[in-house]
């Protein structure tokens, strides 16, 4: 029962969903010219031409009929993700982003899936509400900005339909596991209680999310996370040719980064906040002690995820912020004094890359 015990406050620490925001300094995104090409050898482009005169497509033209770039931007929630946290109407998983890019006169979309299950289960769904965006906007294919979990479920949808996404930007996603689910799962190894465990998250999130039912199960996220169950993952869902991928890592605690964030292409707005540090949230010390490999060791991490962990396609370099900072929550506030991290801007920054390039 101690075991178990000891499990669920790992678990805690995956479910909720506390953290900091941004204040409104803007702040210059990007200044490289250099293009990029994704990590199947597709260009970043993004355009087409007709080689009958030469004329691009850009925003229309294209030989489906369709729209052409700039694409609508998805913003793919992590585990225990939300649309519209308890139907309140204002608090959302990337806390007030939606809103404020909207403003700016980006087409953004919020799309919930199951909040706890596998990015094959969840992928499958985020796949059916990007045909029905594709849909609605008559755009060909959409970019996909995703946290966490969100980035494994954007890879299954690049790979099964590579057809309608021009790019798949990661942040703090465990593309190489968990060490915390791997501990997690030894802790409630006994299946009794892990079917408990599924009952009252079941119980617990019926009134938060329409998604869920008898298909949700926290320990599906968590084999997925877990060594062995990475391994299968990535074996299966392999980047898909013409579809650009780049990722971010963060780290917490103070630390400074290290090797573990050295990045061959690393992103301008990124490197400017290389001296910032970031306190860890204290609903993450637990496991980002665990993840940092004690005294000694400092690998750096956001409390849930290892940096290089995080690691996939075109790394972009570490952000100084923890799992809850880089979507802004809590409800916005600040991610820590001393810190100067903006994460509205980060996400800003990120779609005027993706836009320079041509997506």
């Amino acid at each position: 029962m101690s075991a178990g015990l000891g499990g669920c406050a790992i678990l805690a620490s995956f479910a909720l969903l506390a953290g900091c925001g941004a204040a409104e300094e803007q702040f210059d995104p990007w200044g490289t010219e250099d293009v990029i090409t994704g990590a199947g050898g597709g260009s970043a482009s993004g355009g087409w031409t007709d080689p009958a005169d030469g004329s691009g497509g850009s925003g229309g033209g294209w030989p489906s009929g369709k729209l052409g770039p700039p694409y609508p931007i998805v913003l793919a929630h992590g585990f225990f993700g939300f649309e519209d946290f308890a139907g309140a109407g204002y608090v959302s998983y990337f806390y007030n982003l939606k809103q404020t890019l909207a403003e700016g006169g980006e087409v953004v979309y919020t799309p919930s899936v199951d909040p706890f299950n596998s990015s094959t289960y969840r992928g499958a769904q985020l796949l059916a509400r990007i045909e029905q965006i594709l849909a609605e906007t008559g755009h060909e294919k959409v970019n996909i900005i995703a946290h966490s979990q969100g980035g494994l479920d954007a890879r299954v949808v690049a790979h099964e339909r590579p057809d309608l996404v021009a790019s798949v930007v990661t942040v703090a996603t465990p593309h190489l596991g968990s060490k915390v689910a791997d501990i997690a799962l030894q802790l409630v190894a006994y299946e009794r209680l892990q079917d408990v465990l599924d009952d009252l998250l079941n119980a617990i999130g019926a009134p938060l999310y329409d998604q869920i039912g008898n298909e949700t199960s926290v320990f599906a996220s968590l084999d997925q996370f877990s060594t062995p169950g990475i391994a299968e993952f990535n074996a299966k869902y392999t980047d898909a040719p013409g579809v650009f991928y780049a990722s971010f890592g963060g780290r917490t605690d103070r630390a400074i980064g290290g090797s573990d964030c050295l990045a061959l292409d690393p992103a301008p707005f990124v490197a400017q906040f290389d001296d910032g540090l970031d306190p860890v949230h204290p609903l993450l010390s637990l496991t980002e002690t665990i993840l940092d490999g004690g005294f000694g060791e400092a690998i750096p991490n956001d409390g849930l995820v290892r940096a290089r962990d995080a690691r996939w396609g075109n790394f972009w370099g570490c952000l100084p912020a923890d799992h809850f900072d880089e979507i802004g929550q809590l409800f916005g506030q600040s991610p820590g004094e001393g810190n100067p991290w903006l994460y509205v801007d980060f996400y800003r920054a990120v779609i005027e890359r993706l836009r320079q390039e041509g997506f």
